[in-house]
């Protein structure tokens, strides 16, 4: 199983793993017209956290006992057994919010922008590095392969 792991200590702060993550989620895969022009704006699954002097990325920790599986009421959210991944299905999604609450990482956002469902860190799994941590100048973020 992908994890992100976050060193805090090279984060500067740039909001880049925003931004990616938020090209990579939209319909184009372009910068311009993904902020620019795409209705629904996508958004972005990382949340780049600011807390002088230290800032850091925070995305889905994909938990081995997810509470956020647990208090789905209508199965949106699931942990894949063959990948290890808490993966969320919009279409399943009532927009109760109720994962939100249970997150310990606060790492589940509401997609306010569009239909009102959740969105989360999904590891970019159409992609060999997820997009954040592929342009992370300073590689505060990095993608193993946990056991």
């Amino acid at each position: 199983m992908r994890r992100i792991l976050v060193f805090e200590e090279y984060c500067i702060g740039c909001g880049l793993c925003e931004v990616y993550c938020r090209v990579q989620h939209s319909q184009s895969k372009d910068l311009i017209k993904a902020y620019n022009r795409e209705q629904p704006k996508p958004l972005s699954r990382v949340k780049l956290v600011k807390a002088k002097p230290v800032s850091f990325a925070v995305q889905c920790r994909h938990c081995k006992d997810p509470p956020c599986v647990t208090a789905c009421l209508s199965g949106a959210m699931r942990r894949d057994n063959d990948s290890g991944l808490v993966v969320h299905d919009p279409d399943k999604c009532i927009g109760c919010w109720t994962c939100i609450m249970v997150c310990p990482y606060t790492a589940i956002s509401i997609n306010v922008l569009g239909s009102g469902v959740v969105a989360k860190c999904d590891l970019c799994s159409t992609l060999d590095t997820p997009a954040c941590v592929a342009n992370c100048p300073n590689e505060a973020l990095v993608c193993e392969e946990v056991l």
